[in-house]
């Protein structure tokens, strides 16, 4: 395979870009690879700028649930530039959009849009401060709240090896003393804190099915747990739905797990493709923000119209009522087959829904310190495989891949060809 040019496109960037990428996983590091840059994506494919097409298990990070470039989202995504592209005061789109995700999840009875998921859980974890009257937030090892500074407490994702008392260099002590983070799926580590300290506690954040560390199952009754104790010492309770809100069902995890949180931040596919988040809870909490209450949050992108309209659309399309029966036939057929083909090969399959993980170890893997024993040489190994084959999968042992509608029976055959052929090579 010829990639020159995205060789030479990435010596470039590195002189202008710090790495020459504007999120750190894109570099490839960790895989011991260099970028991709690519020119074009429809349906489930990408090209890059030497003419190379790979079939496309990551999505934008699972972004695109209907495969990228969907025409019935393009289509009224450029009648609607052709009105403006961004206003600064509100539009028509905003209050669409606002009720088709509290139509979506009972536990949404009033949603503020933001331009990332890292925005959306900042202000829900302010919100829920100033609903509290409390400081401290609970997180749990491995799950990954975007790049704020007092959540940067033993993340997943991208910050995995970066070495300090954080996960990043740059957070102070002190922005991160009133976050504790516990391992995930440990119930004694939560009765252990909320006895101890649950006067000071704030909010519990948690994925619902993390994705940040590879995807890792919660174990039954453990997010119904997280409900339970919450509403006995008075914290909220804050599902962060960004990857799962609409993947794993129209109503995403919660709904799925039948279990209401307090707040829910969601992002990916509520954009479309473009840059958009939102946050949302009870109407008693969200009317606490300015400008009807004390807690302040702006942003002048928020609500941009255009993303708005690719939001409504992408909805719009997941509301027949055969998308996710069809969807999840499909991605349960895959997982049949994949788990076939990895029997004793030291590989485990973790997949819930149209998100997937293959952890190169012999072990389960139930939570962050799991998923740190895996063999991330032999990942690496693997994705270079793969991406040899024209198979570009997420380009790290802590991240999940996604499967969309756009995925043909092709596509999925090949990657199970591919991966068989690894196996046995």
């Amino acid at each position: 395979m010829e990639r020159k040019k995205s060789k030479i496109a990435f010596q470039e960037a590195q002189q202008y870009i710090p790495g020459g990428v504007n999120s750190p996983v894109r570099a490839l590091k960790s895989v011991g690879e260099t970028p991709l840059f690519i020119t074009h994506a429809a349906g489930s494919k990408l090209t890059d700028v030497d003419g190379n097409t790979f079939t496309d298990f990551c999505l934008s990070w699972g972004v695109f649930l209907l495969g990228h470039s969907h025409p019935e989202v393009n289509r009224p995504v450029q009648a609607a530039i052709s009105h403006g592209t961004s206003y600064g005061i509100p539009s028509l789109q905003e209050t669409q959009l606002a009720k088709l995700i509290c139509d979506s999840y009972p536990s949404i009875e009033q949603v503020r849009f933001v331009s990332s998921g890292t925005e959306a859980v900042m202000s829900a974890i302010r919100l829920a401060r100033g609903y509290t009257g409390r400081n401290l937030i609970v997180k749990f090892d491995g799950c990954y709240h975007g790049h704020v500074d007092h959540l940067l407490v033993s993340a997943g994702s991208g910050v995995v090896g970066l070495s300090s008392s954080s996960s990043s260099s740059g957070v102070p002590d002190d922005f991160t003393k009133h976050t504790a983070s516990i391992p995930f799926n440990d119930r004694s580590a939560i009765e252990t804190l909320f006895r101890e300290r649950g006067a000071e506690i704030a909010a519990v954040i948690v994925e619902p099915v993390p994705a940040n560390m590879g995807v890792v199952i919660p174990e039954q009754g453990f997010l119904a747990y997280l409900r339970e104790v919450t509403k006995q010492y008075g914290a909220l309770l804050i599902f962060d739905e960004v990857i799962t809100g609409y993947r794993l069902s129209k109503g995403g995890a919660q709904e799925l797990f039948a279990i209401e949180p307090d707040l829910t931040t969601l992002g990916k596919i509520i954009g479309g493709g473009f840059p958009a988040a939102a946050f949302g809870g009870r109407r008693e909490i969200m009317r606490l923000l300015a400008p009807e209450g004390p807690v302040y949050q702006a942003g002048t992108l928020s609500g941009n119209p255009i993303a708005m309209t690719a939001g409504i659309a992408t909805v719009g399309q997941l509301s027949s009522p055969s998308f996710y029966p069809s969807l999840l036939a499909k991605a349960e057929a895959f997982y049949t087959r994949l788990r076939a083909i990895i029997q004793g090969k030291g590989v485990q399959l973790n997949a819930i829904g149209a998100m997937f993980t293959l952890f190169f170890t012999d072990h389960e893997v139930r939570s962050f310190h799991d998923a740190k024993q895996t063999d991330q040489e032999a990942f690496a190994t693997f994705f270079r495989y793969m991406l040899a084959h024209n198979i570009y999968v997420s380009p790290s042992q802590f991240e999940g891949n996604f499967i969309s509608v756009a995925h043909s029976d092709e596509d999925l055959d090949h990657y199970l060809q591919v991966v068989s052929a690894y196996f046995n090579r």
